[in-house]
């Protein structure tokens, strides 16, 4: 077996961290914000402050991969989400705050919430939690509602908790 000298292999690291943060795959179970993300899906995730970059693509990380029905376009996902700035952490608006059982009803592909939120979910089953990190081009851009700034990143963990 070849070995790698510790160049090389950093060289790797990076290039492979950099794919990921740059929306090149989808991250796996339990790297980037998901690791820090609980698995708990009884509870409310927190998110936590960036230090990196904001990604130029939308990003998704499974915290928990569920096992039910799949989120596909021209079906309904009833989630609960904690939406945050990428930054800073700091939470905007979460379902956990309507009540443990309030949902948002998703129609994939209808356009009615922001896109990459919308392109987070698809690919999810039910019973899954993600980390889905948008870009402001994908998110609000330069005509966000009162409360979010201009061009923000954010970020949401989504909960699928059905599929209609």
């Amino acid at each position: 077996m070849p070995r790698r000298s510790p160049t090389g292999a950093l060289l790797a690291f990076v290039v492979a961290g950099s794919l990921v943060a740059c929306g090149g795959g989808d991250e796996e179970e339990g790297t980037g914000l998901a690791a820090e993300i609980t698995s708990d899906l009884s509870e409310a995730p927190d998110v936590p402050a960036s230090d990196e970059p904001a990604p130029e693509e939308l990003v998704v990380g499974d915290v928990v991969v569920g096992d039910g029905e799949e989120a596909v376009e021209g079906a309904t996902a009833q989630v609960k989400y904690v939406g945050a700035f990428y930054e800073t952490g700091e939470e905007f608006d979460a379902s956990w705050d309507r009540g443990e059982d309030e949902t948002l009803p998703v129609p994939l592909g209808a356009g009615r919430v922001i896109p990459g939120f919308e392109q987070g979910i698809e690919g999810m089953q039910v019973g899954g939690r993600r980390v889905i990190t948008i870009p402001s081009d994908l998110a609000y851009a330069d005509q966000p509602p009162a409360g979010i700034p201009v061009d923000a990143d954010l970020v949401f963990v989504v909960d699928l908790v059905s599929v209609d």
